[in-house]
């Protein structure tokens, strides 16, 4: 079933609702929605658990607000849905921004009925390079980008799409169309406005308040998030723990879905 939860006056979130069995709230990465966990939800159902997909406001189903976009406000967005749902002794799976987003809400709301958290390919603690942190894009190239999307969404989210994939995988032409007409539902506002939070936002002061168990699954070849993310994860949280997944792009819940699927039950049974 799908659920619509308020979040501010005449703007309601998208949340799919499926199975039964402990509660996993998947958090999807920019500009997608959370059907690109359709593999992914498949599978814990069939194990067993219940699949609570959330649509961040703007993009999938749920509605497109003016603001809001910033990490801090889509924490509060996620709070509203656990406690909307009434979920207890929950997990969070969080891909690309959905892991940084993971990350923030774990650390603002410190939850005592979150048993852990899973992140795959997660842009944080910072998606752009800063001082003493080398990594990923430079802000001037995101901002490239967002200007890029705002003269001609269709061809700059195609553009990009370019990366999202590793060239080391076999994956179908008919899939990437796919996933790229799945970006493309998403609103220009929320496109926009989540790609300035990635740009604008570090969590690396965050990170540290985090005390629960984080499993960090990471592609080698991610040109997204470089690797490297998550490993400055591991030597800043002690409970994160990095598992390396070989030949894998940013598309891992898709290039390697088997591998992914299978640690997915490993760590919730964990």
């Amino acid at each position: 079933m799908a659920h619509k939860i308020k979040i501010e006056e005449n703007a309601y979130l998208n949340v799919e609702d499926i199975g039964e069995g402990q509660p996993v709230v998947f958090l999807h990465g920019w500009p997608a929605n959370n059907k690109m966990f359709e593999y992914q939800a498949q599978h814990v159902v069939e194990n067993g658990y219940r699949y609570i997909g959330i649509d961040h406001r703007g993009f999938g189903l749920s509605d497109t607000t003016a603001s809001g976009y910033d990490y801090n406000s889509i924490a509060d967005d996620i709070q509203k849905v656990i406690t909307e749902l009434k979920l207890k002794n929950y997990i969070i799976v969080g891909f690309s921004v959905g892991g940084a987003l993971s990350l923030k809400y774990a650390s603002k709301y410190n939850n005592p009925n979150l048993q852990k958290m899973i992140l795959l390919g997660p842009a944080g603690p910072s998606f752009v390079q800063r001082d003493d942190y080398p990594y990923g894009m430079k802000a001037n190239e995101v901002t490239d980008l967002v200007n890029a999307i705002s003269d001609d969404h269709p061809k700059a989210i195609t553009d990009f799409g370019e990366v999202f994939f590793s060239s080391n995988t076999n994956v179908s032409n008919a899939y990437k169309d796919y996933f790229n007409r799945l970006t493309l539902t998403s609103s220009l506002i929320g496109t926009v406005k989540l790609a300035e939070s990635l740009r604008d936002e570090d969590l690396r002061k965050d990170v540290n308040t985090i005390d629960l168990p984080v499993y960090g699954i990471h592609g080698t070849d991610d040109a997204v998030c470089p690797i490297q993310f998550s490993e400055e994860l591991e030597k800043t949280m002690p409970n994160y723990q990095l598992t390396r997944v070989s030949d894998a792009g940013h598309a891992l819940f898709f290039e390697k879905k088997q591998k992914i699927n299978d640690l997915l039950i490993e760590f919730l049974a964990k």
